[in-house]
């Protein structure tokens, strides 16, 4: 059944209209900590799906670590991130695995965290460690990765939809074929990656809070990023623009001015110990 057909002009964009706003009405949320308003158009529950199908993946196909140092620095950690976060639904799991080649951590939907042993050397301190766990918690917590399933989405219904204008257009096939993968650069290089560079900085803002609260000093931060900064300077990185994530300087400038907001949290903090990470 043609539903224009059956609906008058009028009766059919009001009714479309109605089914736009409902979808948003049922979309929007607002990110912890910044208040920043999202659209996602995933539900929570496929996200915790998602997250718990990638965790297995991960965890079935990397080297678990089984240095009782590491495993203990991390699940110390990550307890009172965790317990800051203000996600009792989350069902933390906490894997190190045991890459010393890789300087990285993630922290997926519904608390699934994973730590490559290469970041220790990096964090050095439980305060290090906390801020790399408390920014990939802030990206679990403000349900970035729902945002980019949307993101990705809208994108491919934008290509759609101009396809389909183009191929109606009678336009030559190699003119429309430019415009398509100009679409596509545009799409990535001023829509996904700036919108990717905003959530790592959203999620050092809000990494920045949760830290602060567990009771870790957030100025070990700024101290955190500039080791990371030395250690990968013979690494090759595209141009900020061309990247997903913001460059150390920019990371370190942000996080400067958001110090004071984490600063005021973490006075009124029970302070937790600065242990140092023995590594063996």
């Amino acid at each position: 059944m043609n539903i224009k057909r059956v609906l008058s002009p009028n009766l059919f964009q009001v009714s479309l209209t109605i089914v736009f706003i409902l979808l948003f009405t049922y979309a929007c949320t607002k990110a912890p900590i910044t208040g920043r308003n999202q659209f996602i158009l995933v539900t929570q529950d496929q996200e915790l799906q998602m997250g718990d199908v990638a965790y297995t993946e991960v965890v079935n196909s990397s080297k678990i670590s089984k240095n009782p140092e590491y495993n203990a620095a991390v699940k110390r950690v990550a307890g009172r991130i965790a317990g800051v976060a203000n996600r009792p639904d989350f069902e933390w799991e906490y894997t190190v695995i045991d890459e010393d080649k890789t300087i990285n951590a993630f922290a997926l939907p519904g608390g699934k965290i994973g730590v490559y042993t290469g970041i220790l050397k990096v964090a050095q301190t439980d305060a290090g460690l906390a801020t790399v766990l408390s920014h990939e918690v802030g990206h679990a917590t403000a349900r970035h990765g729902g945002e980019r399933i949307t993101a990705g989405l809208l994108s491919q219904i934008g290509a759609v939809g101009l396809a389909a204008a183009l191929g109606g257009s009678g336009m030559d096939p190699n003119l429309t074929y430019g415009i398509m993968q100009a679409y596509g650069l545009g799409v990535q290089v001023g829509g996904i990656l700036p919108f990717s560079r905003s959530q790592e900085s959203e999620a050092d803002r809000i990494g920045l809070i949760y830290m602060a609260r567990a009771g870790y000093d957030p100025r070990e931060s700024v101290l955190f990023w500039q080791r990371m900064a030395e250690a990968t300077k013979n690494s090759q990185r595209p141009p900020e623009f061309l990247s997903t994530h913001p460059d150390n300087g920019t990371r370190i400038a942000n996080l400067q001015r958001h110090m004071p907001e984490a600063m005021r949290v973490y006075t009124t903090s029970k302070k937790a110990p600065n242990n140092k990470i023995n590594f063996k």
